[in-house]
């Protein structure tokens, strides 16, 4: 059976916040660890048949980074659910949020460039 691994390494500043951010994976194409903005950690508890969430940024993640980053994650969530579930109602209304999340950020960085 083959293992696989993915690691990360968070440097706190003094107040407990993220102030650098590393990972690693033993089945990545590039070797070492790369640094990153901002990790979203999602895990299935058993026990309790809930969600464990690990949300981490460092400081120089902009607005509109985070806003992007938060849209492509719910626009995997809905591949997934597709890929494991064939559920395409769930899919394609994740699809249409994020269509309206992305029209929305869009919108905002025009007014915001004017």
């Amino acid at each position: 059976m083959k293992n696989s691994e993915i690691k990360f390494s968070i440097e706190l500043d003094e107040k407990n916040l993220p102030k650098k951010i590393q990972w690693d994976a033993s089945d990545k194409e590039e070797e070492g660890a790369e640094s990153t903005k901002s990790i979203s950690l999602n895990v299935w508890d058993n026990l309790n048949q809930s969600t464990l969430r690990i949300d981490l940024w460092t400081e120089d993640m902009s607005v509109v980074e985070m806003k992007r980053f938060y849209i492509d994650i719910l626009g995997g969530m809905g591949q997934t659910i597709l890929n494991s579930t064939g559920d395409e109602f769930i899919s394609e209304e994740i699809k249409i949020l994020c269509d309206k999340l992305v029209k929305h950020v869009n919108e905002e960085n025009k007014k915001s460039s004017k």
